[in-house]
């Protein structure tokens, strides 16, 4: 008797075996899917996304078009990431080199990733930090951060609904409490 899927893969996807793919997700046209891949419920990824040996991917993930995800990535619970993006995994790649060392990244719970943005390994994205489009992450970005550049530099903090939250005299300080115009939430920095 076989198992009835609970999820989409387009047919001109390539799912290798060894893959776990939770319900109701949807994988589009012309993905690539590796061996050891564990993906999310309610995730969407769209055409030409490249996920990766063991990489390991939340609930509610949207991957755009034409995005690679390489071993050594996690990406947690309602992440958003644009067209584009490149994730690393080695800090010296070489093509003559067998034995390189895997570096991994952390993308936590609601992050959002802008279109043809490039991730450095070895760093963690905060929860609910916002990275512009185009930006070139080489280092830790915090919670409810914004960044953006070449290199991706601080700009302010968002808020879980994604808008900026207004500066206060306190600002950068640990602790500070910032109340969101367009929510009303609070964001603790």
């Amino acid at each position: 008797m076989s198992e009835e899927k609970n999820y989409f893969v387009h047919p001109s996807a390539f799912v290798e075996e060894n893959v776990t793919i939770g319900e109701r997700t949807k994988i589009w046209h012309l993905v690539q899917v590796r061996g050891g891949a564990k993906i999310g419920e309610d995730c969407n990824f769209g055409k030409s996304v490249f996920i990766d040996s063991n990489v390991s991917i939340g609930n509610n993930v949207k991957i755009q078009n034409f995005v690679s995800v390489y071993q050594g990535v996690t990406i947690e619970d309602d992440v958003f990431i644009g067209p584009h993006v490149c994730f690393t995994n080695d800090y010296l790649p070489r093509s003559f080199i067998s034995d390189w060392k895997l570096v991994k990244t952390e993308v936590k719970k609601g992050a959002s990733i802008g279109a043809n943005a490039t991730i450095v390994c070895g760093i963690t994205i905060g929860e609910y930090a916002m990275i512009g489009a185009g930006s070139l992450v080489s280092k830790d970005v915090p919670h409810h951060a914004l960044v953006y550049g070449n290199p991706a530099k601080f700009k302010g903090y968002v808020c879980s609904c994604g808008n900026i939250v207004k500066k206060t005299q306190d600002y950068l300080l640990e602790g500070t409490i910032l109340e969101c115009d367009k929510c009303n939430k609070t964001v603790v920095i």
